[in-house]
């Protein structure tokens, strides 16, 4: 099965387009303030008005409130939730979407967190103190490894890929899905379109 593949971070609609048009299966609209790819809702629901049926939208969130939450995914026909927070198991199951909860992978006992959930996807993403993601930072990728093999969602592997190792990470890991956001930015929030063309190419010639 080809590797399918999650452009996170859109903020404009030309980024939106120019990633369907090179064959990105689904695109990540993040709606935490704090983030530097940060979009309103109604900006996002403007993008996704115009997506061609098949493509993905995701909301990705870090521990808000149900409300808001509702209030994104009825505006902007959201396929999928992505909780990037401390959000508990039961929370992500709430909602008439598909759930996907990210994991900052630091050892295996990041592991042990994430079989505590049951949800349709599990992103593996890097752990550093500072940040929920978009950090540019790979981890161990044994650890995804593990996660697959022992894991019953499947697995989407994230952080700090770019076009210089996303086919080695696909080599290792055979995920389900990858997801970048900075690894095809010019600056936070704006993609590059050559970046952006070249990780399509690779992962699709995977």
């Amino acid at each position: 099965m080809d590797t399918k593949i999650k452009i996170c971070g859109i903020t404009n609609l030309p980024d939106a387009q120019l990633a369907v048009e090179l064959g990105a299966d689904a695109l990540g609209f993040i709606f935490y303030p704090k983030s530097p790819r940060y979009i309103k809702v109604t900006a996002a629901a403007d993008i996704c008005s115009v997506l061609p049926p098949f493509v993905a939208k995701v909301g990705v969130f870090v521990d808000e409130l149900e409300y808001e939450i509702e209030k994104a995914l009825a505006e902007c026909l959201l396929t999928a939730l992505q909780f990037h927070g401390d959000e508990p198991p039961g929370f992500c199951q709430k909602f008439a979407a598909k759930s996907i909860k990210a994991i900052r992978m630091r050892d295996e006992d990041s592991l042990r967190a994430a079989a505590e959930y049951d949800v349709d996807a599990l992103l593996l993403d890097t752990y550093t103190d500072d940040s929920r993601g978009g950090t540019g930072k790979t981890f161990d990728w044994s650890l995804a490894v593990k996660a697959k093999e022992t894991l019953a969602p499947p697995i989407i592997l994230s952080g700090g890929l770019t076009s210089v190792n996303v086919q080695e990470a696909i080599r290792k890991v055979r995920p389900y899905a990858v997801d970048v956001s900075s690894g095809v930015e010019r600056e936070p929030g704006k993609k590059d379109p050559e970046k952006l063309r070249r990780f399509i190419e690779l992962c699709k010639s995977s």
